[in-house]
Parts: structure tokens; C-alpha cells; sequence
């Protein structure tokens, strides 16, 4: 297999929950060798996060760190000794880029920002992934997902009508801020590399969103241009039918249709809409809950979400089965693709994860080691820098691995 593309790359990785492993993730998967500091009393707290295997609440077992954490190792270091943040400095000379996801005020509080850090490696790409980001009156603040889907601006759009605004399920800013984090970090690494200096990169999870296509685009350039504020909307109440998802025999489906899709519908449905309602006024809402209740869910609930999508397919109607995670599994798609990838761990055996992001046959993606277990890589990674077994024992008697 050809090398991979960040086989060079050495980094440090001082992340916790998901946005931070989430940046690394991409690194390790594709080849730099990261190396995952973790405090030594419990590690990572997303290793107490759900879901975990045959639903056993064990370190590592949480099925989240266990997929953020591929091709990575893992020591621990606690950085509040004097010992710790000199080892820790140690390590810092011989990496390329470092990854922290704290608040603004912790490292620093440490003694270990990156005007500091920067005099030990001046190469350094110091990564620092916040809520809010490094400066501005609302560096300190804490957030959550919905916090920051809050005050982003998206979620004013989000919901039905005049009820309350919601937000999209899971920690999809996580994931982003993530992502961005790590575009962001393997630049600054090939400028560093290019000018011989290194730089502090700042990512906030509040402008990764605000930034984000998802809606926002469309929103922000129609308040720039017009003024307008982007209600809530009700797509039930847009009368669009058969537009939205539906039960069926056997789960349910997406269906787009209506408007200026009613004919295929009706190629669909194998009937005269028109004819049947002396008009078809989709705009008649005692119309539309008619059709709904004596013609579309019946058809629906005869037919399998297969039936459904194939028989949509072939009338060109936008249809799509609601899938459930052991649809995907099985989904001939991705296993052509080869996008599921299994690993074998030595807690929990062999699993089955989500693969690589994409395809890059020249420099590939390789899923060569499980998340690693809580301290499983100290022996290797201490003596390298000159401390004997010896040595590790007092360490870790003394609470500083």
C-alpha cells in the first residue's frame, strides 16, 4: 500500500469529548503519528459517554471514544505538577502540531500557552478549539450544542410555525468545528514547514457554525439583500403534497412530490388526481388531508419501503427509505465501496466502524490500530524520551502519569 499522506506528521493531542479527538481523528486516519495525552484519574471524559458495548458503562468501552480515537496512542500525564508540564514540554520539541480543546483561560493557567510553547518549538502549530474563541467578551463562556445553535443564528429557522425553535439532533457542531479545526491545522503545519515558523491557530465552534452551509447562506444573504428575517415554517402547512416522511409497511419513507411534481405522482399512484378531484387544488387543505387519508397512506402502508423507493424511482418522484443503522450495514453501497471498516480491540473485540471520508487510492486512508486503552502506550512513549521503567513507577506513584 503507498505511504500515506500524513505519515510524516507528529502530533500532540491534548483534546477531550469530540470536537478536539474529532480534529485528530483525521490525522491519525490518515497516517501522522498522534500520540493522545489523557489525565491519569479517568482519562478523557468521553470515555464515560454513551454508547457503550452490550451497554456496560467501561472506560473503554463508549462507543464514541472508541471511534474518535482510531490510529492514535495514549499516555497520562497530569499537567498541574511541575514534573508534568516539564515532561510535557519535552514532547512539545518534537512534534509538529498540537491540538487542545480547553478553555481559553487553561492553558495559559498552566504556564503553557503558545508564546510559551513556541520558545521550546518554534516550528509549532498550536491548535486551540473553543467555544467561543481565544479573544472577544465571550472567550470564557461555557456552551453546549444548543447554546451555540442558539446564539449562531440557525436556529431561529428551525421548527414549525409560532411554536418553539428547536435544533437538529447529536452534536453536529462538534463534528464541524472538528473538521474545520483540522483544514485549519494542517495548513498552518505546511506553512510552518514552508517558512519555518510556526503560528497559533484559533478555531471557535460558535463562527464554525455561523459559517457553516447549512441554511445559514441562504439566510445571512437574504437579510443582507432584503432585510428579511427567516421564519419558522410549518412544511406540512406549505401544502405540498405528498412532500415529507411517511409510515409504511415496514418503517418509513422521504417522499418529494407535489406542486409541480403531481403528475408523477400520479404515474406513481397509477390514477387521474386531476380527474379524481375535479381540480386537485393543493392549496385546498380539506383537499389535502382527503387525499392523505383515503388514497396515499393506504398505498403506503400495502407496500415496503423498497416497493415504495422502487416504484417512486421509476415514476422519477425524490424518494428515499428511512434507514436504520443495520440497513446501512447491510446497504450493498457502502459495502462496494468498501466504507465500513472493522477493528479488533482487546476490550471489546472485533467491531465494525465508519470508514474513510473519502477515496484517495494514491494516498490512503488506513485504519491501522483501535482507539488505544486508557495509559497503553507510556512504556513506549517515556522511554523514547529517555525514562527508564524505573522511572515510571515513581511517576505514577506520584500521580504524574
Amino acid at each position: 500500500m503507498a505511504e500515506q499522506p500524513l505519515s510524516d506528521v507528529r502530533v500532540l493531542d491534548l483534546t477531550w469529548h469530540i470536537a478536539g479527538p474529532a480534529c485528530t481523528k483525521f490525522f491519525a486516519d490518515y497516517g501522522a503519528e498522534v500520540i493522545k495525552i489523557e489525565r491519569p484519574d479517568g482519562g478523557d471524559p468521553a470515555r464515560r459517554l454513551g454508547p457503550f458495548y452490550q451497554d456496560d458503562p467501561h472506560p473503554e468501552k463508549s462507543g464514541l471514544f472508541l471511534f474518535l480515537n482510531t490510529n492514535k496512542r495514549s499516555i497520562t500525564l497530569n499537567l498541574k505538577t511541575m514534573t508534568g508540564k516539564k515532561i510535557f514540554k519535552e514532547l512539545v520539541k518534537d512534534v509538529d502540531i498540537l491540538v487542545e480543546n480547553f478553555s481559553p483561560r487553561v492553558m495559559p493557567g498552566l504556564g503553557l500557552d503558545y508564546k510559551t510553547l513556541e520558545k521550546v518549538n518554534p516550528k509549532l502549530v498550536m491548535t486551540s478549539i473553543s467555544n467561543f474563541g481565544q479573544t472577544g467578551p465571550y472567550r470564557d463562556f461555557k456552551a453546549s450544542e444548543t447554546i451555540i445553535y442558539a446564539m449562531g443564528g440557525a436556529m431561529c429557522s428551525m421548527g414549525v410555525g409560532d411554536c418553539e425553535p428547536v435544533k437538529k439532533g447529536m452534536n453536529v457542531i462538534q463534528h464541524q468545528g472538528g473538521a474545520i479545526a483540522a483544514v485549519a491545522a494542517i495548513m498552518a503545519f505546511y506553512a510552518a514547514r514552508a517558512q519555518g515558523v510556526g503560528q497559533h491557530v484559533d478555531v471557535s465552534l460558535m463562527e464554525t457554525q455561523m459559517g457553516a452551509i447549512d441554511r445559514r447562506m441562504s439566510e445571512l444573504l437574504a437579510y443582507e439583500y432584503n432585510a428579511e428575517l427567516t421564519p419558522r415554517m410549518d412544511i406540512a402547512g406549505l401544502l405540498q403534497y405528498p412532500y415529507g416522511i411517511f409510515p409504511c409497511k415496514d418503517g418509513y419513507v422521504d417522499v418529494a412530490g407535489g406542486f409541480m411534481f403531481l403528475n408523477r405522482i400520479e404515474r406513481v399512484l397509477k390514477m387521474s388526481l386531476m380527474e379524481t378531484y375535479g381540480g386537485m387544488n393543493q392549496f385546498d387543505e380539506t383537499r389535502r388531508e382527503e387525499f392523505l387519508g383515503t388514497i396515499w397512506y393506504p398505498w403506503l402502508m400495502e407496500r415496503t419501503r423498497k416497493e415504495i423507493v422502487e416504484t417512486c424511482q421509476a415514476g422519477r418522484v425524490l424518494s428515499a427509505p428511512i434507514n436504520t443503522t443495520e440497513d446501512l450495514l447491510a446497504d450493498p453501497q457502502f459495502r462496494e465501496r468498501g466504507f465500513w471498516a472493522e477493528v479488533e480491540h482487546p476490550v471489546v473485540g472485533k467491531l465494525t466502524y465508519p470508514g474513510r471520508p473519502a477515496v484517495c487510492a494514491e494516498l490512503p486512508w488506513k485504519m491501522r490500530s483501535p482507539a488505544p486503552m486508557l495509559g497503553q502506550n507510556n512504556v513506549e512513549v517515556y522511554t523514547s524520551l529517555g525514562y527508564s521503567k524505573e522511572d515510571l513507577v515513581k511517576l505514577r506513584e506520584g500521580g504524574i502519569i
